[in-house]
């Protein structure tokens, strides 16, 4: 039976029009509305969810997600500088290299979910991908 792969992650937001605005940002891609509530962004194979539960009907407020979302990219100056320009984009952690080998930033975004981009030469993956 093969492996399941990994298609949709879900970060909560209280407010889908200005995650819409810094992902897409910070991304470099506009990304989709889906629904009231929904905003996608293609991320290689996976899909990024903004998901803002009220906007689609649902009767709880969005909480961040509880650990940081890991995205792989070609050029980590960039991305820092676009986490930078935006409003309530924080920088934790800046560029350094990890005591396993990637060289990263830790962020977050204007609604408490944690980030981090790696520079995608630099991943260590354990041999799993």
């Amino acid at each position: 039976m093969p492996v399941p792969r990994l298609f949709r992650v879900i970060v909560p937001v209280p407010d889908i029009d200005a995650a819409a605005t810094f992902y897409s940002s910070v991304l470099g891609d506009p990304g989709r509305r889906i629904s009231p509530g929904r905003h996608y962004f293609g991320c290689g194979g996976a899909i990024l969810a903004c998901f803002d539960p009220r906007s689609d009907g649902d009767p709880w407020d969005a909480q961040p997600n509880p650990d940081h979302l890991y995205f792989a990219v070609s050029d980590l100056e960039t991305y820092l500088e676009r986490v930078r320009a935006q409003p309530g984009g924080v920088v934790h952690r800046e560029i350094e290299t990890q005591p396993w080998g990637e060289r990263s930033f830790y962020c977050g975004d204007p609604f408490g979910n944690k980030l981090c981009f790696v520079d995608d030469r630099t991943l260590f993956t354990a041999g799993l991908l």
